[in-house]
């Protein structure tokens, strides 16, 4: 709980910040501090997974069936937007589509902005952006009442980035490289599957 309220905090201290000084908020210095602070982060995941080096093995021991789980966090993904459909004034290939962004939203909303339209691109962005974080807060909570595995399904193709540190922080280095592996197949399905699924429907 103390790693989800600080999370949140953050979250809410950067919103209010941005609401109040908007004069000081450069888009650009602050996409590279962004940038600066991932990358030190990632750095330290590194460092982690390669100093644990008996974990690496485990890891070389399952094989094959560590695809399982981005092909896994892709179905559920598509199921859960296809039942979403339901419940929204949106056709099931807009929500598929949408869907199958896996959270990396700067990508799949100028590819559905470029392929299909405007509208559509700015709803996978919102909803990709909104999948992202909501992530930091399931992750922790995930990680430590459901399953290690199960924590890597919220972030989607962000685990090879953005939230791999919170994954590697709240559970352990296998399941970090899990994750990393998961988001770096999630990430690569992406420029193919929302042609992909534009094109079949």
């Amino acid at each position: 709980m103390k790693m989800i309220s600080c999370i949140v905090a953050a979250v809410l201290a950067g919103i209010a910040l941005g609401w109040m000084l908007p004069s000081l908020m450069n888009p650009e210095v602050l996409d590279q501090v962004i940038t600066y602070v991932l990358a030190v982060m990632l750095f330290g995941v590194g460092i982690s997974i390669g100093y644990n080096r008996r974990e690496l093995v485990k890891i070389k021991a399952v094989g094959w069936r560590i695809i399982l789980v981005p092909v896994a966090i892709a179905g559920g993904s598509l199921l859960g937007a296809s039942i979403a459909s339901m419940f929204l004034d949106m056709s099931l290939k807009e929500v598929l589509v949408v869907g199958a962004g896996f959270g990396w939203y700067s990508l799949s909303s100028v590819l559905i902005t470029q392929l299909y339209s405007a509208e559509l691109g700015a709803i996978a962005f919102l909803a990709n952006v909104f999948r992202e974080l909501m992530a930091f807060v399931l992750i922790p909570f995930l990680a430590i009442h459901i399953g290690k595995i199960v924590a890597i399904a919220p972030g989607g193709a962000t685990t090879m980035d953005s939230t791999l540190p919170i994954i590697a922080k709240m559970t352990d280095t296998p399941t970090a490289m899990i994750a990393f592996v998961s988001g770096l197949i999630l990430t690569t399905m992406v420029p193919f599957l929302i042609p992909l699924l534009l094109a079949i429907y």
